[in-house]
């Protein structure tokens, strides 16, 4: 989904770029170099009185995933294509100020409420809570300088896992309790990227953590990812109106565009004449997944066949936000100097429900003082020949 927030403001080093996504690429003969080609002297600066580092994950098979602590965004992840050559299969920006100038949120991790709250009223146990807004009325995402945009603590454990922790204090954005925020990503030797999120509150809350990065298995996302196929085990999709608000209602993805039960390229469904592409943009909507928790069945899977890339997804998560990069348009200078076009990605975003605070009949998202919110997903990489 689009982020239409405003940013806190952020105190950046002295010299660092601020346009766009396309940020301070000059060549420091010290630095050390990704494989995907991201200088890490662009990331290591000073946000907020905090020091952002860019981590880098590695395997066994040569893939490669690189963080920040700033969001908690991934910058790349490299795989390799049928033809064993390592793409780098997400958005992003070559520095840290196109992450912090920016309205982006290209890799983020997303709290402390993914997706929107119904103009930001929230009643937990009789008591109301008004939220900032930052959406159509609405308070997407956790508001204005959520998650996406709060400085990390991070702890490298080994070239596998990285730990990061965010203490988001009571009453920020309108949101009650005091909650310690944990996530820890873990690149595996099976090309897998498991991201595990737990969270602990002072006083009766809601929490919903999801990530956010835009996937374009083709490696170039300089073109739209149109060809590339995807499946979602869901039977159907909570509707939305011209706001991006759901009613509460569910809606049958059988007959519809919707429908990606069996594979099929997303250029042969998002633009058709139907009234939920028109009021999503396109397709930016919560599939109700059938999998129902069950992390050991496919929940959703995106394949390219330019290269032979597949990439599924396994979640505990009851839902996934499919977007599809309808905000994009060109304006945004990404990696390497790529524009970024309309529709170049694919954002595939596990959660509970849009507005499940306000919605009796979705599953709770409430959390409890001495309960730990706890949920995983796992993006695996693979080859179809």
């Amino acid at each position: 989904m689009k982020k239409t927030v405003s940013l806190l403001v952020l105190a950046l080093a002295a010299g660092l770029a601020l346009s766009g996504c396309k940020g301070d690429r000059a060549a420091v003969s010290s630095s050390t170099t990704t494989a995907s080609g991201l200088l890490k002297a662009n990331f290591e600066h000073t946000v907020a009185g905090k020091p952002n580092h860019l981590y880098v994950l590695t395997n066994s098979h040569g893939m490669e995933v690189s963080i920040i602590n700033y969001g908690g965004r991934i910058a790349s992840i490299m795989v390799p294509d049928r033809n064993g050559k390592m793409q780098d299969v997400v958005l992003g920006c070559d520095s840290l100020s196109g992450y912090t100038a920016g309205t982006n949120n290209f890799g983020a991790l997303i709290g402390r409420y993914g997706n929107r709250i119904y103009h930001g009223s929230l009643t937990i146990d009789g008591h109301h809570y008004q939220l900032k807004t930052n959406n159509y009325g609405h308070c997407l995402h956790g508001g204005p300088g959520g998650y996406s945009d709060q400085m990390w603590d991070g702890k490298l454990v080994d070239n596998h896992t990285l730990v990061l922790s965010l203490d988001d204090p009571d009453g920020f954005n309108g949101f009650p309790g005091r909650v310690k925020a944990q996530v820890t990503y873990t690149l595996g030797d099976d090309n897998s990227l498991t991201i595990h999120y737990t969270a602990t509150t002072t006083k009766p809350t809601v929490i919903n953590l999801t990530n956010h990065s835009y996937f374009n298995l083709s490696g170039d996302p300089s073109v739209d990812m149109l060809d590339e196929q995807l499946y979602v085990d869901a039977d159907s999709i909570t509707p939305i109106d011209s706001t991006f608000m759901t009613d509460g209602s569910m809606m049958a993805v059988a007959g519809t565009p919707f429908d990606f039960r069996k594979p099929a390229a997303i250029g042969t469904r998002i633009n058709q004449d139907n009234v939920q592409l028109k009021n999503g943009l396109g397709i930016d909507h919560n599939f109700v997944l059938n999998t129902r928790g069950d992390i050991s069945k496919v929940a959703a899977s995106l394949y390219s066949p330019k290269t032979g890339i597949l990439m599924q997804v396994f979640t505990t998560e009851p839902g996934v936000q499919v977007y599809c990069g309808n905000f994009l348009n060109g304006s945004v200078v990404g990696k390497h100097g790529v524009r970024y076009p309309k529709r170049a990605s694919v954002s595939l975003e596990t959660q509970h429900y849009p507005n499940s605070p306000n919605e009796p009949a979705y599953p709770s998202t409430v959390v409890r003082p001495g309960k730990t919110y706890d949920t995983t997903t796992i993006f695996r990489f693979s080859i179809r020949k």
